[in-house]
């Protein structure tokens, strides 16, 4: 039973992200021949004109571009927080069709790694002692002509590691950003989330590049729970907007 390491990777987005956003901005606006509103995106680099319409809070034509990612290594606790961002679509490897008979990956948290090698061995014991179970129960529901998978899966943890195709679109990206870029957020999802953003920046500047916890915008909305980390937090981002 290995353990697994977090992988989250962009496969698809919209073409031209930028462009497509300013095309839903300017068509608001815009009166007279399409076909001349389309030569105008095309000639000219959109980007100055996103910051500006999303500076304004016009947020609702981001929903036109949407990223798809893959995503491996992670748990089914990172899972269950995940899907409650409902819009969103989401593709799950199935434990009731994919067998672990030959072991399960799983998810060490690093504040069970820091307690150090004595802890790491406890930790996978315990993960042996339920692979154990699935398998018997396995070979059970088996005998008795039951679908064996379905209801042997019980026992698995919730470190058990699973897959995840998901997509949303760029509005809701940056909702997702807000909330689980925070320092308060899970470490797990966290982490993901950090992955999702540097890949979405990188596709997109302008439309990401003021994403991420709300202290970047303004006052910590976290209230008296916040980190006290708002000016570092901003520090880092002026940093990594200056590799761009």
């Amino acid at each position: 039973m290995p353990q697994c390491t977090q992988r989250v990777k962009l496969v698809r987005h919209t073409v031209e992200p930028e462009a497509l956003t300013a095309l839903g901005a300017r068509l608001c606006y815009a009166g007279g021949d399409l076909d001349k509103l389309l030569t105008a995106i095309e000639e000219k680099d959109q980007r100055a004109f996103v910051e500006k319409i999303m500076s304004m809070g016009h947020e609702s034509v981001l929903e036109h571009v949407s990223f798809t990612f893959l995503a491996e290594g992670v748990s089914r606790v990172l899972l269950a927080q995940l899907t409650r961002h409902r819009i969103a679509s989401f593709s799950v490897q199935s434990q009731r069709y994919v067998s672990y008979a030959d072991g399960f990956g799983y998810i060490i948290p690093p504040a069970i790694q820091a307690l150090g090698e004595d802890a790491i061995a406890e930790y996978e014991a315990q993960m042996a002692q339920m692979q154990s179970w699935y398998e018997g129960w396995q070979q059970r529901l088996g005998a008795a002509g039951e679908k064996s998978n379905e209801d042997a899966r019980f026992v698995l943890p919730n470190a058990c590691e699973t897959r995840v195709l998901l997509t949303m679109n760029a509005r809701e990206l940056r909702h997702f950003f807000a909330l689980r870029m925070c320092t308060r957020a899970q470490w797990e999802i966290r982490q993901m989330a950090n992955s999702m953003f540097e890949q979405c920046l990188a596709v997109a500047p302008a439309m990401f590049r003021d994403a991420g916890p709300g202290c970047l915008r303004g006052a910590c909305p976290e209230g008296a729970k916040s980190c006290g980390k708002a000016k570092e937090i901003r520090q880092q981002r002026d940093e990594l907007l200056a590799k761009l």
